[in-house]
């Protein structure tokens, strides 16, 4: 029976897609305008085409355009068949941005203006390009309750809006999991529900390996399954997206983080009086796919003295070293930086390798950074220091927020707590500046907390300094224009804890005096989103309302279960109907009219 009841389930699948495709209207014309409030539609084209379609909206209202599938000439360049998609009715409007057969994600665009185009261009190799494009409006700063945000736990769960229940129409959410430094994530699905397609046109998951929804594609998946998916570093991105029909319990999943391997020292610096000696690990520079031919100092006509490993050595006054004097300390600092292979892409690591020899009273303090895309890491400790920041419950720190998105009373005191994560017990934490804004990039608008470590907020403390530990409160707030969440981003400082007048120790210090203190290491430290407990109060009310009127609230599963009850009731029909068929046409075989014999 049960095996039964899943092919019967497969088979109402299966026919709700194929009602949702046979509904869609095929795109056969080269461009179209269109004012529907939502339309998926296909698009096929062949070659030497060259079609624009126009979106225009409502007021007050924004165009979400989803490319969810499109198979283009996958030998064509870029510059020779693409879709392009401008903030505007014509080609002259701004670029949102360009989708061609080389790009590995599901592309999503979101107008600012109230109109939206798309134009395709194809070259002249004959074959068929095939593409399904979906839009729909919506109001300008929504967002679906409960509905993705940032998750920098060591392990945790994340489920579809509303789950076990079914997903709400037009939905589209972004998660994205960020764990400690030299790890990766393991992402696995207790369980996905969503519209059935060969193709994931309707309702899809992707996920991303990395950041963002612009990193590469590890998956696309739709239908009924329990995938299983891994990061190769320790950020991992989900963007779920829904359309109008065919709702079902979405998914739930659960995350973990997988520590690496420790890697092997990857450089070393060592100064003397007159000579600056740099070793770089053949080991760690493959693991960049970087080899010596790609590094130079800033005179490139200074190589290094050995390839195995890479050495460069090199008198203080030459290849480019530049000089300076700071107070008591004369300083030599120069640059290995590593030149990327490739014309238009990249995969490489952005490498840069800073070295500086400072010299006072006769000592020398040798100190080297290597920056891997805007990332600094202290070398000299043989890996980059590892710094989280998390809400707290109270001042105790002793019970960290987990939930994501984090829901709280507006002028709440939010207790924060940045740690680092290190076996140096020398080392203190001083939180500089802190910088909240309603956009993960940190885009306008922002509002600063602190900054060189003075406070611009009235409601922000910071707790006295605590070896490992930057604790800091101050009160919740929401931006104004409708911006539902709040991302909070802190640079913090590292220094070494002997030493008396380090910059940790000076508190507030204006921006024209930040050098006269020292530290050994800064990072950022990101956390979010936070959001007001008002605006998942629709939820809430739902809720009490299923207890108070069951029969306003299930209206819709009613429904859902009368056209299920019936497309199952129709099913048995048509059965039954082929089997008293076939037999009907058995009894006409086996039973014919004879003529009797007569007498």
């Amino acid at each position: 029976m049960k095996a039964v009841s899943q092919f019967i389930l497969l088979l109402l699948l299966i026919a709700s897609s194929l009602a949702e495709n046979n509904s869609l209207d095929l795109q056969a014309g080269c461009g179209a305008s269109l004012g529907e409030d939502t339309k998926a539609f296909p698009i096929d084209l062949y070659s030497n085409e060259n079609c624009t379609w126009k979106i225009q909206r409502p007021e007050n209202k924004v165009i979400r355009l989803i490319f969810s599938y499109f198979q283009l000439d996958p030998s064509a360049s870029c510059e020779m068949e693409n879709i392009k998609v401008y903030d505007g009715p014509t080609s002259n409007s701004p670029l949102l941005g360009q989708v061609c057969s080389n790009i590995d994600s599901v592309p999503v665009f979101e107008s600012s203006s109230n109109s939206l185009s798309f134009q395709v261009t194809t070259d002249s190799t004959d074959l068929k390009r095939s593409i399904f494009a979906f839009y729909y409006f919506f109001p300008p700063g929504s967002k679906t309750e409960d509905c993705g945000g940032l998750l920098t736990s060591p392990e945790g769960t994340l489920t579809s809006p509303n789950y076990p229940k079914p997903h709400p129409e037009f939905t589209y959410c972004v998660w994205r999991i960020q764990t400690a430094e030299n790890s990766k994530i393991n992402l696995t699905f207790t369980d996905l529900f969503l519209e059935l397609d060969p193709n994931c046109r309707f309702d899809f998951l992707a996920i991303y390996d990395g950041p963002s929804t612009k990193s590469d594609l590890i998956g696309h998946v739709c239908g009924r399954s329990r995938p299983t998916f891994e990061s190769t570093s320790n950020t991992m991105t989900l963007a779920l997206s829904t359309d109008y029909a065919n709702s079902y319990r979405g998914f739930s999943a659960h995350y973990t983080s997988i520590a690496l391997p420790t890697p092997k020292p990857k450089t070393s610096l060592t100064c003397s009086s007159d000579i600056m000696t740099v070793v770089l690990s053949d080991i760690y520079l493959d693991s960049l796919s970087y080899n010596e031919n790609n590094l130079q100092l800033n005179d490139p006509t200074c190589r290094p003295i050995s390839r195995n490993p890479v050495i460069f050595s090199f008198p203080l006054n030459s290849c480019g070293t530049v000089k300076m004097k700071e107070g008591n300390r004369i300083t030599y600092t120069n640059l290995i930086a590593a030149s990327q292979t490739g014309e238009i892409i990249t995969r490489q690591k952005n490498l840069q390798i800073f070295v500086k020899c400072e010299m006072e009273n006769n000592s020398t303090v040798e100190i080297m950074y290597v920056s891997e895309d805007g990332v600094i890491q202290n070398s000299s400790a043989l890996g980059r220091y590892n710094v989280s920041m998390s809400f707290y419950e109270s001042d105790l720190f002793t019970r960290p927020i987990l939930d994501s998105p984090y829901y709280i009373d507006l002028n709440k005191t939010l207790f924060v707590q940045v740690s680092l994560h290190s076996t140096d017990a020398d080392l203190l934490v001083f939180v500089d500046t802190c910088v909240a804004s309603p956009n993960l990039d940190f885009g306008s608008p922002t509002y600063t907390l602190i900054q060189n470590g003075c406070i611009k907020d009235d409601t922000y403390m910071n707790y006295p300094l605590l070896q490992h530990y930057g604790r800091f409160k101050f009160n919740a707030f929401e931006f104004l224009r409708n911006h539902a969440s709040v991302y909070l981003q802190c640079q913090v400082l590292i220094c070494d804890s002997n030493e008396s007048n380090s910059r940790c120790t000076q508190g507030c210090v204006p921006r024209q005096k930040r050098d006269i203190s020292s530290y050994k290491w800064k990072a950022n430290a990101v956390i979010g989103p936070i959001r007001l407990k008002r605006d998942r109060s629709s939820v809430d009310h739902l809720e009490s309302l299923s207890e108070v009127h069951p029969g306003k609230t299930q209206n819709l599963q009613q429904n859902s279960l009368y056209i299920f009850s019936f497309m199952i009731l129709a099913t048995n029909v048509v059965i039954l109907a082929v089997v008293i068929v076939k037999h009907y046409i058995k009894c006409q075989s086996e039973y014919k009219y004879q003529k009797l014999q007569g007498y």
